[in-house]
């Protein structure tokens, strides 16, 4: 399982994240940015009030944030963003992820999205596509709950992660 951890350093009265981490079962340690590191680039955003002055939206996506995500897609031929672990699901849809990746006898590395905010909204981005779990597959973005439920079913995702496990 890959686990993010938030360490912090104490700075005038009031704790503020030093740096993100992310411990994965190889002996490599990656490190995020600190969220105050965010990018400020503007991305477009609508208002739907004339009351309401511009708004300004923040990239959750960091190019560090970027870098980090791509080693740990690719270093691990299948990886799962999920709330909760493998052992520990805390949602119906990643459980019901991992119930098919253990039932498929297949090696996967989780990542509990939960532990961490800047993870999460950025992954949102990194992926394009707004909720969890999120499935990849030999460093791909393959899909949701729901597409993996439909794969399994007509047997793409036994297929697709035979060749991604054979490669």
């Amino acid at each position: 399982m890959l686990s993010f951890a938030l360490s912090s350093s104490l700075s005038s009265s009031s704790i503020k994240p030093s740096w993100v981490s992310v411990r994965a079962t190889t002996p490599s340690l990656l490190r995020f940015p600190p969220p105050s590191s965010l990018s400020s680039t503007p991305l477009r955003c609508s208002v739907a009030s004339s009351r309401i002055g511009p708004v300004r939206c923040v990239s959750a996506l960091t190019p560090e944030l970027k870098t980090t995500l791509d080693k740990v897609v690719t270093s691990h031929k299948v990886v799962l963003f999920m709330k909760g672990n493998k052992d520990f699901p805390q949602c119906g849809f990643s459980h019901t992820v991992v119930q098919i990746l253990k039932s498929l006898n297949v090696p996967f590395e989780t990542v509990n999205i939960l532990e961490n905010d800047m993870v999460r909204q950025g992954l949102k981005e990194y992926s394009n596509w707004p909720t969890f779990p999120q499935l990849y597959i030999d460093g791909e973005f393959f899909g949701g709950c729901d597409i993996a439920v439909e794969a399994y079913k007509n047997g793409q995702l036994q297929e697709l992660l035979e060749k991604a496990l054979c490669s």
